[in-house]
């Protein structure tokens, strides 16, 4: 039993590991393709919190937000493998940064296309956040 639960936890952390290799390796001098298409979602995203909440998020440039991200997703992958609920949060905590921001559905209207395959995104990426919350322990 101990084996399929090993199997089980690498292919789940597979999805993470690799997203983060292929980030990685895009990278380039200004967090490569991730990093263009996150800063227009982030700027909208920051506006919409300014607004909601009157906070206002600093502004820094998007590789950074890129590289916390595969750091995440790279080690808490890896952790995660091993059975370490650090991995767990880390992938939790990436989930829950990243999710809301990438899949931004609440910016378009119920009726049209793009909400409907933003939403779609979002609720399946929500699944393995509730995956890796199985894994991950209020108490240690």
């Amino acid at each position: 039993m101990a084996f399929l639960s090993f199997v089980g936890r690498v292919l789940f952390a597979s999805v993470f590991v690799l997203s983060a290799w292929q980030q990685f390796n895009d990278f380039g001098i200004d967090g490569g393709p991730a990093g263009k298409s996150l800063a227009p979602k982030f700027r909208v995203f920051s506006k919409h919190v300014s607004l909601r909440t009157g906070l206002q998020i600093p502004p820094f440039e998007m590789k950074y937000a890129v590289a916390a991200a595969i750091s995440m997703k790279g080690v808490g992958g890896l952790f995660f493998i091993f059975g370490s609920s650090l991995g767990a949060h880390l992938l939790l905590l990436h989930q829950a940064i990243f999710t809301p921001i990438l899949y931004d559905f609440y910016n378009y209207d119920p009726s049209k296309k793009e909400f409907n395959q933003l939403f779609a995104q979002f609720t399946q990426v929500s699944d393995l956040f509730c995956h890796a919350s199985v894994f991950s322990p209020c108490c240690p």
